[in-house]
């Protein structure tokens, strides 16, 4: 199903890596690799030049691991220990809310998940809008919310990307803020991302954890980057009187809890130089690869990586 509203040139070309907050870095890790059949290709510690380019000098000497999925190996899933946040709960602040990822059989994904640490949040079940589409979310150990999505039907035609195996890459990555059009803006004037249908939509998972009513909606939307499937939803949460959602909270001079950093690769840096939060760097680590990064912060506060595809 195809409902492109633009066809502008996508100057984000895909996901090149998400990054979550754990509190245990080897019982998260553990977790990857032995329920999502995912490869550790490095660990460390944070060094005190990237911890200063994200602005969170108490990050450095923090234990961190990269895994990569299955038959895959240049998308990379990154776990730094961080401290728990208190009151934190997933699906209830702004910044990067979810990460979804492919799979080739969320049935038998949500069997090995059952009575693991993964806390169930919802599904499998079809989407509203895409009924061929079956997802479920889960918790991770350091909050991060995890979306596992599979299409059922024709996979040559489907928007989704192929899954490499078992479970696959990430493919979407949830921002979520106080006010949708900022955001959409932000994201289609600076990087020409391709827009899709806004839509006023009833989410369970929202109104559980947010506490709303069965009859609450939010706007939503996907935009496209160049790369098929590599896509950004973007949610309205609910402000106000009454209502829970607001800025995530951090430990002090640490990245935030749960989904933490989303890294994209572009051909060229120069267009967003203005935009970033700091000069052009070359990092250590298989996330980078010896190319130059630079690093900005999303009109909802989340953390963004840039890294050039050559």
């Amino acid at each position: 199903m195809s409902d492109w509203t633009t066809d502008s040139q996508p100057q984000l070309l895909r996901i090149s890596s998400i990054t979550s907050t754990v509190p245990d870095m080897i019982a998260a890790q553990n977790c990857y690799r032995e329920l999502l059949n995912y490869r550790l290709v490095e660990s460390g510690f944070i060094d005190k030049a990237l911890a200063a380019r994200w602005n969170t000098p108490a990050a450095c000497g923090a234990a961190f691991c990269t895994l990569v999925p299955q038959n895959e190996d240049n998308v990379f899933i990154r776990l730094i220990e961080g401290p728990s946040v208190m009151g934190y709960r997933p699906l209830t602040s702004f910044g990067w809310a979810a990460f979804e990822i492919i799979v080739d059989d969320v049935y038998h994904l949500a069997d090995r998940l059952s009575k693991s640490p993964f806390r169930h949040l919802a599904g499998p079940a079809p989407l509203q809008f895409m009924p061929s589409i079956v997802a479920m979310q889960v918790e991770g150990l350091g909050g991060e919310c995890l979306y596992f999505t599979m299409e059922t039907g024709d996979r040559n035609k489907s928007i989704l990307p192929q899954p490499s195996g078992f479970v696959g890459r990430p493919f979407i990555v949830v921002a979520a803020g106080g006010e949708f059009d900022p955001m959409l803006r932000w994201y289609v004037d600076n990087f020409q991302l391709r827009e899709r249908p806004v839509r006023q939509s009833k989410v369970a998972i929202l109104q559980q954890a947010q506490g709303l009513g069965a009859d609450h909606e939010i706007f939503l939307s996907a935009i496209g980057m160049a790369q098929h499937g590599n896509l950004i939803e973007l949610d309205e949460y609910p402000t106000g009187l009454d209502f829970i959602a607001g800025p995530r909270s951090r430990a002090d001079g640490h990245l935030p809890p749960g989904n933490a950093i989303v890294s994209f690769e572009v051909d060229d840096l120069e267009p967003y130089i203005k935009l970033a939060d700091g000069p052009v760097n070359i990092s250590k680590g298989v996330c980078y690869g010896g190319r130059r990064s630079l690093v900005l912060t999303g009109m909802a506060g989340e953390l963004i990586e840039l890294i050039e595809s050559v």
